[in-house]
């Protein structure tokens, strides 16, 4: 879970509450979801959360959730932001891993060192976050002083633009045709490695991007994003390069106390992402009075990505709507609410609500720009119920004359587990999330084949780690990582899943196809066929099933050392030994023998 550092004394001043203490902020934050973790040396409080609230990655974002808490803001506020002078031109040298881009202006910043702690803290932190490392999106904080903007007088302005051309910007040729252009201009292009020389921030020198790679500490650490790349991804201005994303800015254009003007310009890979990244900035940026003002990103003829030919005006500070029930509003919490109370929560939680009345009370729900974690409906009423006070809520009975029982499917994977068990086997809980690293490519498996794992994923669509951007389609990789993990433990080692998968199917209603599976695997210097299917048998003979091992192949395991797993004639899964292609990817130095089939299987 994120964690953010809080200066207690900077958010009583950003809250306007000076009168309250430690204690009681912490048992305010609580009430918010955030969990007090500690103190830092330098006296600040540390608080844990979820990491769905990246708009809380900062003391300013924190102190507006809380203002909101203490009723006093309400609603939904969108800060306004000025017509655009900048521009940020994108070239098609851009390579073609890395095409979007996305900036703001923020004009009469005043930057203590509080103030600017908390800028750092929240670049790095929405990096580590929904950056993904930096990979997806990277964010550059630059003095607007110290850069001197390229003044181009015409530009082409496409005839499939997302946008009009601002006001500001006149016409000469028809909406197709040339726009005349008066303001500054940085532009956004691909670089030979061994290309200009600029000097990075805690550098002595002038380096190309290629020794900052190898010769700078930071370089080093963010190499593996660009060092595949033809050409690398660079910023100008007339002056210039000054920023190598996503791995470090220049010298030239550091951020201090003294900068009274900023450029914020985030590249990425997916231009949803940097926009949502680029609006936490801003509202912190305004939290701290600063006036924000446009970027116009013209996307050149050729560029990479979807946007080629495109003319952006960013930061996108557009609001959004979803749609909640009066109904499943009150059965979640359980509780009963006028729906003027609701709407007063709603506006508690930083949200406009419009009530619609019809067969069924509904509410139009106004979302900000810096709430990305609003997906469901239920984020919604999550919002409600903490407005509300979870605290405050009474614990009842449920209204209902049955008698509760475990489920058919638990009492099945409980009968499971303890047969393993008794086998000899330890139970695992493992993640139901994976990557397409882990479940297919060091498996040897293909996604789409027909081997058992080899079904389509269901992928995450903005998923805060790329260690788990997809659920599993098989059990048996988990273990596996296990086993690479305890490499430096006894042998043997025998380990046993009853877990959930899941892959794409079309014929599903909801599209995807979810069950229960069974695997085990032994590892150790003897470990044979023979042995994990004499596990095999005693298993499905304790469920009365008939088994069946035919010969078969899989990627994973070794050819005539494997075979289909058939319980009661039906197909159901695979067992045999490990392939040593397998093997030495997780660097395992003895023999692996495993099987896997549905658990449903093993059901009368």
């Amino acid at each position: 879970m994120p964690v953010v550092d809080i200066d207690t004394d900077e958010l009583r001043r950003l809250t306007g509450h000076e009168e309250k203490d430690d204690d009681q902020l912490k048992e305010d934050l609580f009430g918010l979801g955030l969990e007090f973790e500690g103190e830092t040396e330098d006296g600040d409080l540390q608080f844990e959360f979820a990491p769905d609230r990246l708009d809380r990655l900062s003391v300013e974002g924190v102190a507006r959730s809380l203002r909101y808490h203490y009723g006093d803001d309400r609603g939904v506020t969108v800060p306004d932001t000025n017509d655009a002078d900048w521009t940020i031109e994108v070239d098609p040298s851009v390579p073609s891993e890395r095409p979007y881009v996305a900036g703001a202006v923020a004009r009469g910043v005043d930057l203590d060192e509080d103030a600017l702690d908390s800028l750092i803290q929240l670049q790095e932190k929405l990096h580590a976050t929904m950056g993904r490392k930096r990979a997806k999106g990277a964010i550059g904080i630059h003095d607007l002083a110290m850069l001197k903007g390229e003044r181009i007088e015409q530009r082409e302005i496409g005839e499939d633009n997302e946008l009009e051309p601002p006001e500001d910007l006149t016409p000469v040729g028809g909406d197709e045709g040339p726009t005349d252009v008066g303001g500054p201009t940085i532009t956004y292009r691909g670089i030979e490695p061994e290309g200009d020389e600029f000097v990075p921030l805690d550098a002595d020198r002038g380096m190309t991007p290629a020794e900052v790679l190898t010769d700078h500490p930071t370089g080093e650490e963010y190499a593996d994003l660009v060092s595949e790349y033809e050409r690398y991804p660079a910023i100008y201005d007339e002056l210039g390069l000054f920023s190598f994303p996503p791995v470090i800015n220049g010298q030239r254009t550091e951020v201090t106390t003294d900068s009274r003007e900023l450029l914020i310009e985030l590249t990425g890979t997916d231009q949803w992402t940097i926009d949502r990244m680029l609006a936490i900035i801003c509202y912190a940026l305004d939290a701290r009075g600063a006036t924000l003002e446009d970027v116009d990103v013209v996307y050149e003829d050729g560029a990479a990505g979807e946007h080629a030919g495109d003319h952006l005006v960013r930061p996108e500070l557009d609001t959004r709507e979803k749609t909640v029930s009066h109904e499943q509003i009150e059965t979640t919490l359980g509780i009963e609410l006028e729906m003027e109370e609701v709407v007063d929560l709603f506006e508690r939680s930083g949200l406009d609500a419009t009530t619609n009345l019809g067969d069924e009370t509904t509410y139009e729900v106004e979302i900000p720009p810096y709430r990305t974690d609003v997906l469901h409906p239920m984020d919604l009423v999550d919002d409600v119920g903490r407005a509300y006070g979870f605290g405050d809520l009474e614990p009842k009975y449920p209204d209902i004359g049955t008698i509760g029982g475990r489920h058919e499917r638990s009492r099945l994977e409980r009968a499971t587990r303890t047969a393993l068990v008794g086998l000899g086997f330890e139970d695992l809980l493992n993640f139901h999330l994976s990557s397409p690293e882990e479940n297919y490519e060091r498996m040897n498996v293909e996604e789409g084949s027909d081997a058992l794992g080899g079904g389509e994923a269901v992928n995450v669509t903005s998923a805060y780690s790329e260690d788990y951007t997809q659920l599993r389609t098989w059990a048996l990789p988990s273990i596996m990582h296990v086993l690479e993990n305890n490499t430096h433990r006894r042998y043997p080692q025998e380990l046993a899943e009853v877990g959930f998968v899941a892959e794409r199917d079309d014929e599903e209603n909801t599209g995807v196809a979810e069950h229960r599976t069974v695997a085990a695997a032994i590892a150790r210097t003897d470990a044979t066929y023979e042995d994990i299917k004499g596990r095999l048998q005693a298993l499905v003979g304790e469920f009365d099933a008939d088994l069946e091992t035919p010969a078969t192949e899989h990627p994973s395991f070794i050819d005539g050392r494997a075979a289909e797993v058939v319980i009661d004639g039906d197909s159901v899964g695979v067992i045999g030994e490990i392939h040593p292609k397998v093997l030495v990817e997780r660097d395992l130095e003895v023999p692996v023998a495993a099987f896997e089939f549905r658990l449903d299987a093993l059901s009368d």
